[in-house]
């Protein structure tokens, strides 16, 4: 488990600075202001839990199931809330809205929700105080 999100970390790191170049250079005549900005959230979330999954790589033992939920969960949620953002932008900026990617950026985001429930648990069972 540790690999998988040194992994999707390190790929969601480099894909957020892939597409925030992307979204600021190439799609900045495509796009509105508010869905530049809606971009820019799919970017920003994708950056932090891409940070979270490198940390927990390397601070976390993954030796209980709470762990690897919790991993599996920001894994999942980063690519259901950031990639269906840009799917919905893109796809409204060339006027061919893809309307069923709306109710999955919410679910994306209840996957993030309950990472950091379970980081926030684990964090408490390791006994990490400040």
């Amino acid at each position: 488990m540790k690999t998988d999100l040194l992994i999707f970390g390190g790929t969601f790191g480099a894909l957020a600075v892939m597409f925030g170049a992307f979204g600021a250079h190439a799609l900045k005549s495509l796009l509105n202001e508010e869905q530049q900005k809606s971009f820019e959230t799919g970017v920003r979330y994708q950056m932090y839990h891409a940070l979270v999954l490198i940390i927990c790589g390397f601070s976390m033992p993954f030796g209980s199931p709470s762990q690897v939920w919790m991993g599996w969960c920001f894994i999942l949620g980063t690519f259901l809330f950031s990639f269906s953002i840009y799917g919905l932008v893109l796809s409204s900026a060339k006027g061919k809205k893809l309307k069923f990617l709306g109710p999955v950026t919410p679910v994306g985001g209840l996957f993030l929700l309950a990472g950091w429930v379970l980081f926030t648990y684990n964090m408490l069972k390791l006994g990490v105080y400040l």
